[in-house]
């Protein structure tokens, strides 16, 4: 082997070592949520990280039909996260935070219970 094919070999092996570390990562985002548009977002970042992974094994293999999957992957990717975000919109589906009870309450509940915190309504 000459200098420039283990340069080459190192820089893939240390690529697939990033790119592992980046898929648990987005996949513990994916699990975890804790909202709908954080895991569309993630699913988008796996997408993302496997154009990466294919990426790097065409570089090692040489096979430059990889290269042809990652850009169709990529165009799947990007036409699946549209639609994701137009359910979420159509939806009305936003970045709801879960209460402390774990429950989760749309923004309109969120500002109402805000304004009338306290309130019991009638006289006392």
């Amino acid at each position: 082997m000459s200098g420039p094919e283990t340069i080459i070999q190192v820089a893939c092996h240390a690529a697939l070592v990033i790119l592992g570390i980046a898929f648990l990562a987005t996949v513990y985002r994916v699990v975890k949520g804790p909202t709908l548009p954080d895991r569309v977002l993630a699913l988008d970042m796996l997408v993302g990280i496997a154009i990466g992974f294919i990426g790097v094994i065409a570089i090692r293999t040489g096979y430059t039909l990889y290269i042809d999957i990652a850009i169709a992957l990529g165009l799947v990717g990007f036409l699946a996260t549209i639609a994701f975000a137009r359910f979420i919109l159509a939806r009305g589906i936003g970045g709801e935070r879960p209460n402390e009870d774990g429950s989760v309450l749309g923004r309109d509940m969120q500002r109402h219970n805000a304004r009338t915190r306290g309130h019991r309504g009638g006289r006392r």
